[in-house]
């Protein structure tokens, strides 16, 4: 029997995705000053970058031309103002982390900042109606930095995520302005079941919250109020009040090496 390799249709190429981010990250964010300066090559390069969102965008429409084209010249009429909230969420990097040595080395090098990128770019491109392409953006931004922020989440700004590594931030998550989040922290859901993708299954985060390291934060009714700040580790299922602070203790016994009587083997 021959074996025939399935063809997917009306997919967006990973390939010309993966692309496209760099080249819109680079767009958004010159590294060189002087090629910002210059209006015209800009202007080119914005052309350039329409004509291949709108091909990536096609086959999702049955390559509709039309609606393609449509959708990347809205998208790139939005994007000063993405421009605009990304450099907010720098600005609160840089006023967080005493270790960043200005809003460039955040942007260039600091993989939350990054993943907060291409979260905006595909919650902006959900909310047209863009199918299976914002999911896409967000898995090849989680596979590059450990972040994973569904498109779908609801995110104020500016936003703070240190670190970043094992960040979950579900799809119906509600997060609010000025809130900082630190590596390990999960927003999730109390159970994954088909039945529950219509309702809000994720914690909504008031503003000036913040999130230590592997706190994780669950369920749809779960509210953490304003002004709260969540340790690290602790597990939360319950709404906390504004203003509150919440901890965990481990059960810590330390003993001296000598109270030990048995000799310890270690075998590797």
């Amino acid at each position: 029997m021959e074996n025939k390799t399935p063809v997917i249709s009306q997919m967006p190429s990973r390939r010309g995705t993966y692309a496209f981010m760099e080249d819109i990250f680079e767009f958004m964010f010159p590294v060189e000053i002087s090629a910002a300066s210059k209006q015209e090559e800009r202007n080119e390069n914005e052309k350039r970058l329409i004509t291949n969102l709108s091909k990536i965008i096609a086959p999702l429409f049955s390559n509709d031309k039309t609606v393609s084209d449509h959708l990347a010249q809205k998208f790139f009429s939005e994007v000063s103002s993405l421009r605009q909230m990304l450099l907010s969420d720098a600005e609160l990097f840089l006023a967080s982390d005493p270790a960043a040595n200005g809003p460039e080395e955040i942007i260039i090098a600091y993989p939350g900042f990054y993943a907060i990128t291409m979260y905006r770019i595909s919650h902006f491109l959900l909310l047209q109606g863009i199918p299976i392409l914002p999911r896409l953006i967000s898995e090849i931004a989680h596979s590059r930095t450990g972040i994973d922020i569904h498109p779908g989440a609801t995110i104020g700004h500016p936003f703070f995520i240190d670190h970043g590594t094992g960040v979950v931030i579900g799809e119906t998550t509600f997060i609010g302005n000025f809130v900082k989040i630190y590596q390990g922290v999960t927003l999730g859901a109390m159970a994954v079941k088909q039945q529950t993708k219509s309702s809000k299954r994720h914690p909504t985060i008031e503003n000036n919250v913040v999130l230590y390291a592997g706190a994780c934060i669950l369920g749809g009714n779960t509210v953490v109020g304003h002004d709260s700040i969540i340790g690290g580790n602790v597990w939360l299922t319950n709404s906390v009040a504004p203003y509150s602070v919440v901890t965990h203790k481990a059960d810590i016994h330390i003993r001296d090496k000598s109270e030990l009587n048995d000799t310890i083997n270690f075998i590797i």
